[in-house]
């Protein structure tokens, strides 16, 4: 009989354990701090380095990987857990990596939508502009070459952006529309 091998235990980048003793020793400081009138003390290197872990591993997850805005989703999650570091208690979970990675996952989602309005923005912008461009005429007096003769989209970036514009204007009619019928 063949001998099987036991793989090494893998480490985690987050050891909750020592997170969660670290958070309630920040709890207690920050509690101390209030009942004295002291300034807030600032939140612990190892707890700030754990969320930055988080939510740096998190936007490496397939869900998020491609998206060319990772450092400003890595950012919100951070500042995210920051804002909301003093929700998490103790006494109702022992898992903060869970309750800091869900803050991280809904801010990386924030992101994404934030963006998305803003490619809509742009790309509804760029569509007016090429049918206001299509329908100026050009006259015989005109002469040298024109900014709009330069700018030439390719077959693919122009069906993509139209895609791209009817889907976003499709979730808004539907968000529209799911709302009225929860109102009624």
């Amino acid at each position: 009989m063949a001998e099987t091998k036991k793989t090494p235990k893998k480490t985690q980048y987050v050891n909750n354990k020592d997170f969660l003793a670290a958070l309630i020793t920040y709890r207690a400081a920050v509690s101390e701090a209030e009942e004295n009138d002291l300034p807030r003390p600032q939140v612990p290197h190892y707890v700030g380095e754990c969320v930055m872990k988080i939510s740096t591993h998190l936007a490496r997850k397939p869900n998020f990987v491609n998206y060319p805005f990772k450092d400003e989703m890595v950012a919100d999650g951070i500042e995210n857990c920051l804002q909301y570091i003093d929700n998490f208690d103790p006494e109702k979970s022992k898992n903060p990596f869970a309750y800091f990675t869900q803050i991280i996952w809904y801010a990386f989602l924030r992101r994404i939508q934030k963006e998305k309005k803003l490619l809509y923005t742009k790309y509804k912008l760029t569509e007016q502009l090429n049918i206001a461009n299509m329908t100026s005429d050009r006259q015989e007096t005109d002469s040298g070459k024109n900014f709009n003769d330069e700018v030439k989209m390719s077959e693919w970036s122009t069906e993509y952006m139209n895609t791209f514009i009817e889907e976003f204007e499709a979730s808004k009619r539907r968000k529209v529309k799911k709302k009225e019928t929860n109102e009624e």
